[in-house]
């Protein structure tokens, strides 16, 4: 599969306005896995003067062997292949030989050198502070173990905090980006996104010749395609339980979203379920979500829609897959498949509000779901500056009556305990069958056109 480069605009030009910079640089880029740090790194350094080394688990001999040969080719001293030293002296002897030339070195996914050299992270602190006061050195650490950077090399407790120059922590993609890799129309683009979520990596595996479902079957079901083991993998990679945070995972995808209610499901006790959630949400794979102005009640989601998608509907069922089921499980899944596209399409129209590709009559400081007892509201933006507000109801569906959502949404909107100035609503589905004049009215033929395909 030929990886493809889009957007990351903002990113590119960080590190661009960094290598113009006159001083040495230590850059910190780390995401999660597969999120496309490595591309960005690539496209980065595209025509400039580096070297790039995949850090390895192998032993710090093998990779001090692989920094020797590059540092040789770099710099055409033959010698640096034959030299007996550790990781400090390898670079003092490098930035003695290329004294104030600008080259960038990438040490690509850097946690892997933390458990083959003690105390690592103090070494390059060691190499910044002794070595390239009087280099241009640029230096990259990047790293997949969201956990690892922020602990080892972000914190306050690390040798190198105060001594980075940028760091940049890589996002997943939004839907506009999602549009480039599967080129259907709107409907198709959410339910794609709503199932392969926004990683890069992952988008790319979808094939624009298939039907969402038919790409689900072949491309997530199928027992020895790269996405049908990726959570595990990636729980691996992050924890030393994976277990724990799997059964986690799995119950709030089936809508066991409160505290009270995962302590009961996976039977553990408050204090210690507590913790492996915070840990869940430090390292962004859940959120907790509170209604609209409201300070508790709040519920636990799962933050990506792959790995939401996959505890939902792949792993209770991975018996039937592991045997080559996958006919009948996709059968069993279809009707549950519909009611998460809708669940998905109110949080990725929140998504577009709060990133402005869904405008309103003025500018939101906050949008969020709402519930309180029965009462229900799929989206409540507001301006805490100037009371302005507008409740927004999706429907993932045809020949919706906008009259009669209307008047449902302005009878919910009592519930919202809100400041309010001016008052909106906003109504938005595949289609309609009326239109209310007291509401903004989008259909997916509008949204299509906000979302246009983003640059290369």
């Amino acid at each position: 599969m030929l990886q493809q480069f889009i957007d990351r605009n903002l990113e590119l030009k960080i590190l661009e306005t960094k290598f113009r910079e006159n001083r040495k640089q230590l850059i910190i880029i780390y995401g999660r896995r597969r999120v496309g740090k490595t591309e960005l790194i690539k496209k980065f350094i595209e025509n400039k003067r580096h070297i790039y080394h995949l850090c390895t688990q192998d032993s710090i001999i093998n990779n001090l062997d692989e920094l020797k040969l590059q540092f040789a080719s770099i710099t055409g001293k033959a010698y640096f292949a034959d030299l007996e030293t550790d990781f400090y002296n390898l670079f003092k002897y490098f930035i003695n030989e290329i004294k104030s030339e600008k080259i960038i070195i990438v040490l690509d996914e850097f946690p892997n050198l933390l458990g083959l050299v003690p105390g690592i992270v103090s070494v390059m602190q060691k190499i910044y502070d002794e070595l390239m006061d009087k280099s241009l050195l640029y230096i990259i650490l990047s790293g997949s173990s969201i956990s690892m950077m922020e602990d080892e090399l972000l914190s306050y407790k690390s040798p190198l905090y105060g001594r980075r120059t940028s760091s940049l922590e890589l996002s997943t993609f939004g839907i506009s980006e999602a549009r480039h890799f599967y080129n259907h129309n709107f409907e198709e683009v959410i339910k794609l996104y709503s199932v392969f979520g926004g990683v890069p990596f992952y988008l790319a595996l979808a094939d624009n010749s298939m039907s969402v479902e038919q790409n689900i079957k072949n491309k997530i079901m199928t027992k020895g395609e790269i996405l049908y083991q990726e959570p595990k993998i990636l729980l691996k990679e992050e924890f030393r339980e994976p277990r724990v945070y799997e059964l986690i995972l799995r119950y709030i995808s089936m809508g066991y979203n409160t505290h009270g209610k995962l302590e009961n499901a996976v039977h553990m006790d408050k204090g210690n379920i507590s913790k492996y959630l915070e840990t869940l949400i430090s390292i962004r794979l859940i959120d907790y979500i509170l209604p609209a102005n409201m300070k508790r009640r709040g519920i636990y989601e799962i933050k990506d829609f792959f790995l939401n998608f996959y505890y939902r509907f792949i792993y209770p069922n991975l018996s039937m897959l592991e045997i080559d089921e996958t006919g009948k499980v996709l059968e069993a899944i279809k009707n549950d498949l519909n009611i998460y596209y809708g669940h998905a399409f109110e949080k990725i129209v929140i998504e577009m509000l709060n990133t402005g590709i869904i405008k309103l009559p003025f500018t939101p400081t906050n949008v969020k779901r709402f519930w309180y007892k029965d009462i229900e509201i799929d989206a409540v933006a507001v301006n805490e500056e100037t009371g302005d507000i507008c409740f927004i109801e999706c429907k993932f569906s045809d020949n919706v009556d906008g009259m009669q959502i209307f008047h449902d949404l302005k009878y919910k909107s009592l519930s919202v305990n809100l400041n309010r100035n001016n008052e909106y609503y906003m109504i938005i589905a595949k289609s309609f069958k009326t239109r209310s004049e007291n509401a903004i009215n989008i259909d997916f033929q509008e949204l299509d056109k906000l979302t246009p395909k983003v640059d290369k």
